[in-house]
């Protein structure tokens, strides 16, 4: 197997480009896939300051790594989450990382700022973990890129990721949520823009990618995710894109193309009937936020039982 560009002996074949890569390419190839994404949605400026969601994984340290290859003033954010093992091995990837490029991480630890973790705090609040453990993450990203005056806050979302949140919010025709479903959301009300660069990439480059430039990633899924609707959604989609290479591509891109425009006003409609929370500040359609009540229901035992 030859790569397409140097015909020097490749390392990965890409059907859905219909290329093979060596290890100089490959790299080459996902920077220009990430720089495409950028300036094809109209992501970021040059001068930006960015903030990376980071958790320790292949996808948020890859984004992370082509950021600032790319010449972009990008600082890491990780999120403690109180998950055992999994959230101090994830850590230590994040924190390694940073620490051998000289690069800054601000870190939030959930259970020591907050008095509760994804664990028992789901539990206490009645929420599935992997729903407290998103609502978590959101409202910590957005607070700490709103805080920080950052220009953008960037999550390292893959096609894979994307095409099967499409699947999901499409199977159940989830409109308003369609309508918000861009790499791109411009900063609103207290939100901060946010960004996806990695949409252009499927899982399996984005981890040959982190192998070939020297990344190393927790490779364990998170322990709280299993039975998570979205990795059914990802298995359906590796089965239509073994058979029909490309087919994750032209369903997501083709509905950015297409179709998400048709959905916009229902996004806008939910977006306009947002207050703010009482007690944090932060966007909400209520005068307590989502997050404030979590933080409630998993720290008063008392409440929780209620």
């Amino acid at each position: 197997m030859k790569c397409t560009v140097c015909r020097e002996p490749a390392l990965i074949d890409l059907r859905r480009h219909n290329s093979n890569f060596c290890a100089e390419h490959l790299l080459r190839f996902c920077r220009d896939q990430v720089r495409r994404a950028i300036e094809e949605f109209d992501m970021l400026r040059p001068a930006d300051r960015v903030l990376v969601a980071v958790s320790g994984g292949k996808d948020s340290l890859a984004v992370w790594d082509i950021l600032v290859g790319l010449g972009y003033d990008a600082t890491g954010l990780y999120v403690g989450l109180g998950i055992g093992d999994y959230s101090d091995t994830s850590a230590d990837h994040a924190r390694r990382f940073a620490t051998e490029r000289g690069l800054e991480l601000i870190t939030v630890d959930v259970p020591e700022t907050y008095g509760y973790d994804i664990p028992e705090g789901s539990r206490a609040a009645r929420r599935a973990p992997c729903s407290a453990c998103g609502l978590t993450k959101r409202h910590l990203f957005d607070q700490a890129a709103v805080d920080g005056g950052f220009d953008a806050l960037v999550t390292g979302h893959n096609l894979d990721d994307e095409a099967a949140v499409l699947l999901g919010n499409v199977l159940h025709w989830q409109t308003e949520y369609l309508g918000r479903q861009h790499p791109v959301l411009e900063a609103r009300d207290g939100f901060p823009r946010k960004v996806k660069p990695l949409v252009r990439l499927g899982e399996r480059e984005v981890a040959a990618y982190c192998i070939t430039a020297g990344i190393d990633y927790i490779v364990d899924e998170c322990p709280m995710a299993v039975g998570n609707k979205h990795l059914g959604y990802k298995e359906v989609l590796n089965a239509l894109e073994a058979g029909s290479p490309g087919a994750k591509a032209d369903f997501y891109l083709g509905f950015l193309r297409k179709a998400a425009a048709a959905f916009g006003a229902e996004a806008e409609a939910g977006r306009a009937a947002l207050g703010t929370c009482n007690r944090c500040g932060a966007p909400s359609s209520s005068d307590t936020c989502a997050f404030c009540r979590l933080v409630e229901r998993a720290t008063d035992p008392e409440r929780s039982r209620r």
